[in-house]
């Protein structure tokens, strides 16, 4: 696996499993690499231009949503990034400069419809992530309203926890949990009618937050297919797996050659690259109306 990023010589300060953040003195830079990860593995093949439909997709959503939450944005348009950046060539379309945040460590997650880990818990106790549910959901079935299932942000590759509402307000105080679940929904709700607009079902999403000159903002990536279940409508059938337009088809493929999820990930054949590269592109320009 050869990543360009390696070539960036910034100061690093955070490289997660797809993005890395570097310091730039007053702000931050975000890149989004064309790394993939599946079940907390980082895989080892790239996806093409991956980072970028990330990118110019969060860029798309974090204008439209300027109105209902301020976010960390301060620019994703390399040509206005300072001289000393352009000499990376690498990072055109695919990174952005940002506020220096203090990040609020929930991840907040809004589920619209049930499925993943929501409908294998709901199958167990008719609940998720604690909150008791109707009787007689099948699998993908569209809840009454959306919800918000928070989990635990950790490092170093452990694994995301779900936990409850009331465990979210012991981390981070009551009047934090409080507007991070009505915001959280607010913008679910927002992009879910937009994104039914253009045929597409946003199922579930993952939308994390910081403090800003004392102020709640969007940071991060919003509404991708890295960070959301996006499903065709037209093609939408409740009772079973959807066809999903993000990452799904990657997990799906390692569940199907029954890699153990602890050993080193395998590489991704070529079909399987070239058809979730298909499918990034795809929601990208459904949902934007725009050409990648």
């Amino acid at each position: 696996m050869i990543d360009q990023e390696s070539s960036v010589n910034l100061p690093l300060v955070h490289e997660g499993k797809v993005r890395n953040v570097y310091d730039l003195g007053q702000n931050y830079l975000i890149v989004a690499s064309d790394r993939i990860s599946a079940f907390d593995h980082v895989i080892p093949t790239l996806i093409p231009n991956k980072g970028k439909v990330l990118h110019k997709l969060s860029m798309f959503w974090f204008d439209f949503l300027q109105e209902i939450v301020p976010n960390h944005i301060i620019t994703g348009d390399f040509d206005t990034f300072q001289p000393s950046l352009k000499r990376y060539e690498y990072l055109r379309d695919r990174s952005m400069i940002v506020k220096k945040a203090d990040r609020v460590d929930i991840e907040c997650i809004v589920r619209g419809y049930i499925a993943g880990s929501g409908w294998k818990e709901y199958q167990k106790s008719q609940t998720v992530c604690g909150i008791k549910l109707p009787a007689g959901l099948k699998e993908s079935s569209k809840l009454p309203e959306p919800i918000f299932t928070p989990s635990s942000k950790e490092e170093g590759g452990k694994h995301d926890e779900n936990i409850s509402f009331e465990e979210s307000v012991k981390k981070v105080g009551r009047e934090t949990a409080e507007s991070l679940s009505r915001i959280s929904i607010k913008l679910y709700n927002k992009i879910s009618e937009y994104s039914l607009s253009k045929s597409i079902i946003l199922a579930d999403t993952k939308l994390e937050f910081g403090f800003y000159d004392g102020q709640l903002i969007l940071i991060d990536e919003i509404f991708t297919p890295d960070s959301s279940r996006f499903w065709e409508a037209d093609e939408y059938k409740e009772g079973k797996p959807q066809d999903s337009l993000d990452k799904q088809y990657v997990r799906d493929y390692l569940e199907s050659i029954k890699w153990d999820k602890s050993s080193p990930a395998p590489e991704l054949p070529k079909d399987i690259v070239e058809k979730t590269v298909g499918k990034y592109i795809s929601a990208y320009e459904q949902l934007t109306g725009r050409k990648f």
